[in-house]
């Protein structure tokens, strides 16, 4: 069984993105969290109904469609942080950096309590404010929630845990493959009994800058004319119908950077700004990565035009983003991976720079030479105040968070450049619908782009005299009535987690902090009193709180444990003890590691003179520090060092270890004034501080009189990849999320003629709507007879054992089992006689052995099946292990002993040609020549089940 209901997403112009998948089982699985620019906790009121049904969550993309409501779920729903997270390591460190950014940008992603919730907490007949915000996750927390999900790499199948209120999972694997578009994008294949499931949404087929193509025809480099086994002929094709109505660029991905970087040239060489709206996380890397090196281009032809252009990346939290790109180029497109060693390779081989920078330092494909990355709103501000110092006015190009224009510093650049007819934005993503009542600023501004080109049919200007409304959103901190309110509200929102989170702080522990010591701690005997195991259990949770609580523990609470808490006693009595107090307990430390492996002490691997000199020094600084009262105090890293180097004349052979400055900090540094300039720039004040506080609104109109512009940008699929993939994955069931009505009606539509009519079943569910995919097959169980087993022959295929079975299927009654024993009964007294109830038997299919006259009939109608998959590579090498010569000869072709041909054709079936002549000696002459040496080679390699 397999039913699919969409939560958020699909036959809407939201982008946000919500299914879930329920196997058979009651097992459910979620995939993405996402949300969309309004933040509307109505939204997400399906997702927690949910919640306690789930198994496990799969995340796809690290942006807001996908998984901006996780860091929100894991917060406010209790049991959220309790099932299983899956995704790969560039969504768990992207998807981080975007939730920070998103979080510290605006006070909306917080959301406001429901004026319900409220009135149930409130004892005054005054209706509660709808607009107190709820607590905003710190960017700890959210570190904290993207610490437990599980990562997973590429094309490796993993078997998943369920949460602890779900079913068993009967065997699920799930594997991940590369999806294009962003950095560690997946499509889920997942596999359960039967079901064979394809969830891809939002992928790119084509090759970009930064990113590989979707794995569908083996990846980056694959050049395969068919879909990968694996995900070919799957029961089930989730995918998204978002443009299929978008034709294909006609050239392609250079056409398209040609396109933005020719207008971007257009607006600097006159001196305007260039704001070019992103996301903080995604396509962020491709933009970056474009700019960066058209820059390095014209620096290096010399044409000009950019020369006297500044470029700059405005996010508050770009530089983390870029730290984590830069440590996993492995992910990115193989171009990128060979820009990367060649800068490596360079810097080998060269002592010195010509242009006085370090070798190869800034020649990285993430290395930024002339673009800025600005992380305070104080940057912003300054880089927009000094343009016109010298009288000539300096062309900027500005890529700022987010592409909605509803938050970040895109929305504040956007206000100050937008009444210069000489500035320009260009817009790189279809903005989205979200409501009707409330438009987006980036949607006002693609509909006037989109009308001016319907006007001018395609002119290149697009000059625009409008007015935009500016909805900034605020917080106050409450007061009065409403921190009473709150307060009630906060108290019982607490006391709910409390009763539903049973193992309380344990909830957030994240999964590779556990020893696997944990797991070998087990009772002896699978009989233990329920009881006991129950009262170990309290004991454990009281002592993992008993630091915050001060609980007393009692003697009788601790157990065996008793021997690690309390000092001076070295025995326990086992006798008559179950379970853990029958072991001697061990404790167990956590391993404390990074995204490297396990951190490493140096003093542990110190030789035990090395040991005891610095021990001495170690005392003596000690002593120093007690006597000028020093003791409680920080020490900064350079009197550190300082100190490390006054320690006394004796010679020391321990190395003294100093820390340097890091590549990120050294990088900021620059001979530019203006750039000396933004980084004495103070950090922007967190508004988190103020406490409990409100939403509050400021509306402003502002006249818009630059230039808009539209380029995609957005790298998803096209009408074109659609109509090609789909028809070569051969699915037996499609289903189309992710899109609006339009779009997943007319690609529904082209589906039907480019697949055989009535071939598969295409399913449109809209929001809240249940479709049933399940695969279209029957399973029976049935018994064989013990007469049959004995006959039955195995073979051995590829570690499978294969039999036919030829049989007669009856009606057999199956055996009662009886409760009461004769032993049992012999022991109780027989007070009277005792009546056999009359209970009909069940009756169970059985396969018995033919009779004689049947067998005969059965064995001329049967015929024999080649079970198994031959490759060329192994016949090969048994052909040679056996005297012959086998060499290829062509792409699938393999040729023995000069005279016979064995080819493999793409639909898998195996043709055989020979010359048809004797050859002379050697084994080939043996046994009927090398042709039947060869034939006898391939059915060894494959199973004949014969059909009797």
């Amino acid at each position: 069984m397999f039913t699919l209901s969409p939560l958020l997403g699909a036959l809407s112009e939201s982008p946000a993105s919500q299914s879930i998948l329920e196997l058979d089982g009651g097992i459910k699985v979620l995939v993405d969290v996402g949300w969309d620019e309004s933040f509307d906790i109505a939204k997400l009121k399906e997702l927690e109904k949910q919640i306690p049904t789930l198994s496990l969550i799969l995340l796809t993309h690290a942006t807001t469609n996908h998984i901006a409501a996780f860091a929100h779920c894991c917060k406010h729903f209790p049991l959220f942080t309790r099932i299983p997270v899956y995704a790969t390591s560039p969504v768990i460190a992207l998807g981080r950096t975007l939730l920070q950014d998103l979080y510290a940008s605006t006070p909306l992603a917080s959301t406001t309590i429901p004026s319900s919730s409220l009135d149930e907490v409130s004892y005054t007949t005054q209706q509660s404010s709808s607009d107190i915000l709820l607590q905003a996750p710190t960017p700890e927390e959210i570190a904290t929630y993207f610490s437990l999900i599980h990562p997973l790499k590429y094309s490796q199948p993993h078997q998943p845990l369920g949460s602890p209120f779900s079913p068993p999972l009967n065997g699920l694997t799930i594997t991940a493959y590369n999806s294009g578009r962003t950095l560690g994008g997946t499509i889920w294949h997942i596999q359960h009994g039967l079901e064979s499931i394809v969830y891809a949404v939002d992928w790119n087929q084509g090759r970009e800058n930064v990113y590989a193509g979707a794995a569908w025809l083996g990846g980056a480099g694959g050049g395969g004319a068919e879909i990968i086994e694996q995900l070919r002929k799957p029961t089930a094709l989730v995918c998204s119908s978002r443009g299929g109505e978008k034709p294909s660029i006609s050239g392609g991905r250079a056409k398209r950077d040609e396109r933005l970087l020719t207008k971007v040239k257009t607006c600097v060489t006159r001196g305007g700004t260039v704001l070019i709206p992103i996301d903080s996380s995604a396509r962020v890397l491709e933009l970056a990565y474009l700019m960066e090196h058209a820059w390095r281009t014209d620096a290096a032809t010399g044409e000009g035009q950019l020369k006297s252009a500044k470029l700059y990346l405005a996010s508050r939290n770009i530089n983390s983003t870029m730290r984590y790109a830069r440590s996993m180029l492995e992910w990115m497109d193989d171009s990128i991976v060979r820009e990367f060693e060649a800068v490596v390779d360079g810097s080998k081989r060269i002592n010195g720079a010509t242009d006085g920078a370090k070798p190869g330092k800034d020649a990285g494909p993430f290395d930024f030479r002339f673009l800025r990355l600005l992380d305070r709103k104080g940057q912003v501000d300054k880089i927009l105040s000094n343009g016109t110092e010298d009288g000539n006015a300096a062309g900027k190009v500005i890529l700022a968070s987010d592409s909605t224009l509803e938050w970040g510093f895109s929305r504040d650049v956007l206000k100050r450049i937008a009444q210069d007819s000489k500035n320009m934005i260009i817009l790189t993503e279809y903005p989205s619908l979200v409501s009707d009542a409330h438009t987006s600023l980036s949607r006002s501004l693609w509909a006037w782009w989109k009308e001016s080109q319907d006007y001018t049919h395609g002119a290149a200007s697009s000059q625009t005299k409008r007015e935009l409304e500016f909805t900034d959103a605020k917080r106050q901190a409450l007061e009065g009535n409403d921190l009473a309110v709150y307060q009630q509200w906060l108290a019982q929102q607490r006391q709910l987690q409390t009763t539903l989170q049973s193992g309380g702080a344990n909830v957030l522990e994240s999964p590779g902090d556990v020893g696997d010591e944990a797991s070998e701690s087990e009772s002896e005997s699978d009989d233990s009193d329920n009881e006991q195991q129950g009262r170990a259990l309290n004991a454990a949770t009281t002592m993992g709180q008993a630091s915050r609580k001060k609980a007393a523990l009692t003697d009788e609470d601790l157990g065996i444990n008793i021997l690690l808490k309390k000092k001076g006693i070295y025995d326990f009595d086992v006798r008559n003890k179950k379970g853990r107090d029958r072991m001697f307990p061990h404790p167990v430390r956590r391993k404390r590691g990074d995204d490297y492996g396990e951190l490493i002490r140096p003093e542990d691997f110190l030789r035990a003179e090395e040991r005891d000199d610095n021990d001495g020094q170690d005392l003596a600084q000690a002593a120093k520090d007690e006597v000028q009262g020093h003791l409680g105090k920080k020490r900064k890293w350079d009197n550190a060092a300082i100190s490390t180097k006054s320690q006394g004349p004796g010679p020391s052979k321990r190395p003294h270890l100093t820390r340097n400055l890091s590549d990120e900090f050294e990088m900021a540094i620059s001979s530019d004034a203006i750039e000396d300039e933004l980084d004495g720039i103070p950090d922007d004040p967190d508004e988190a501080t103020i406490g409990p506080s409100r939403l509050v609104f400021t509306k402003e109109t502002i006249a818009i009189n630059l230039e808009v512009e539209f380029v995609d940008f957005s790298g998803i699929h096209d009408k074109r990849s659609l109509h090609m993939l789909i028809p070569l994955i051969q699915p037996r069931k499609l289903i189309f999320i992710g899109g609006n009505e339009s779009e997943t009606s007319t690609l529904a539509s082209d589906c039907k003629k480019l697949l055989a009519e009535g071939s598969i079943g295409i399913y449109t569910p809209g929001v809240g709507t249940t479709v049933d995919a399940s695969v279209d097959t029957n399973a029976w169980v049935v018994k064989l007879a013990p007469a049959l087993v004995k006959q039955l022959k195995w073979q051995k295929v590829r570690g499978l054992s294969i039999a036919t079975v030829t049989g007669r299927l009856l009606a057999q009654c199956k055996e009662l089992a009886i409760s009461n024993g004769e032993d049992a009964a012999n022991k109780r007294l027989k007070t009277e006689e005792p009546k056999e109830p009359e209970v009909e038997a069940p009756v169970e299919p059985t396969l018995d052995v033919l009779p004689n006259s049947m067998a005969s009939a059965t064995r001329s109608v049967a015929q024999p099946l080649h079970v198994g998959d031959l490759r060329l590579g192994d016949l090969r090498k048994a052909m040679q292990q056996s005297g012959h010569t086998a060499e290829f000869r062509g792409e699938g072709t393999l040729l023995i002993d000069g005279s016979v041909v064995v080819r493999k054709t793409t639909a898998g079936r195996i043709v055989i040609e020979s010359i048809g002549l004797p050859t002379d000696g050697g084994p080939a002459t043996q046994l009927g020549g090398t042709f039947y040496a060869v034939r006898r080679g391939i059915y060894e390699s494959l199973a004949v089940v014969a059909g009797a």
